[in-house]
């Protein structure tokens, strides 16, 4: 709840600003805080996506979806990065433009709202510090980055009302977009890997395979699989070769070791000998 209760904070307070921003733009004519209204918006409807996302995320699992809804919080971070690195390329084909015809700005006008920019941007990402999602923390990415926009966009906005140098002003948003678009793609990568099934970064199957064949009474281990649902749950499944007569024993060091890794969940299968499955040989190899 507190997680959905944060991303709802986020989505408010970036709708209403990003409204107010767009026609503050127009009005001290600043490509800078033009394209950072369109990157608001975006930002506010990939939120409200992801708030709906996330509230669907904690139903239990059913018979369609055994694993539960968990990775509907994860599909909330696609689209909330996917929308971020559209409105960075967006932003940075409008700034070339104007860095191409620079116009006359506002200065005073566009101090005033880097500094409202800032402080609600910094509430919102003080809000959504804190939470158990990989679309939380995609949503947080986003607050800390516009924190950073204004930042520059307000040291850039007194550097020009001293100076004049109309080209500050669209060379600051490629800046950000730029740094945006690099940030968003790590993330966006991260989430691909989960959809993909990648084993977890944090986890070492080698170094796993090796402790685990520590235990007494364990003489094999293959066809392991480790995954994660949602970056912060992970499962695993593998063969046990072992001759030992208190299986459940061995099932529960084994299952005790695989905490210490992070794993949550395993499905352990015990057989006396190495199994003949081709998919276990070729595994072996």
């Amino acid at each position: 709840m507190k997680t959905e209760r944060n991303i709802l904070i986020a989505f408010i307070l970036n709708l209403s600003f990003s409204i107010f921003e767009f026609f503050g733009g127009l009005f001290v004519n600043s490509v800078a805080i033009l394209s950072d209204s369109l990157h608001d918006l975006g930002d506010a409807l990939s939120i409200g996506i992801s708030y709906f996302l996330e509230k669907k995320s904690k139903k239990q699992a059913d018979e369609k979806y055994t694993y539960g809804y968990i990775r509907y919080s994860v599909l909330g971070g696609v689209i909330t990065t996917t929308i971020l690195l559209a409105g960075s390329v967006l932003v940075i084909i409008g700034s070339v433009r104007r860095l191409l015809n620079p116009v006359e700005i506002n200065y005073s006008g566009m101090i005033v709202f880097a500094v409202i920019g800032g402080i609600l941007n910094f509430v919102a990402a003080y809000v959504t510090r804190e939470g158990d999602s990989i679309n939380q923390k995609a949503v947080n990415l986003h607050m800390l980055e516009d924190v950073l926009g204004w930042v520059v966009v307000l040291i850039g906005a007194i550097i020009m009302n001293f100076t004049d140098i109309r080209m500050i002003d669209p060379l600051m948003s490629i800046g950000v977009a730029l740094f945006i678009l690099i940030n968003a793609l790590k993330n966006l990568k991260t989430v691909l890997a989960l959809f993909l099934e990648k084993a977890p970064s944090d986890i070492n199957i080698s170094e796993l395979k090796e402790h685990l064949l520590k235990i007494e009474g364990v003489e094999d281990i293959h066809h392991i699989h480790v995954w994660s649902i949602d970056g912060y749950n992970n499962y695993a499944t593998m063969h046990i070769v072992t001759r030992a007569e208190d299986i459940q024993a061995i099932k529960h060091l084994i299952r005790q070791e695989l905490e210490e890794h992070s794993i949550c969940h395993a499905v352990l299968e015990t057989e006396s000998e190495i199994c003949d499955d081709r998919e276990c040989i070729l595994f072996l190899h």
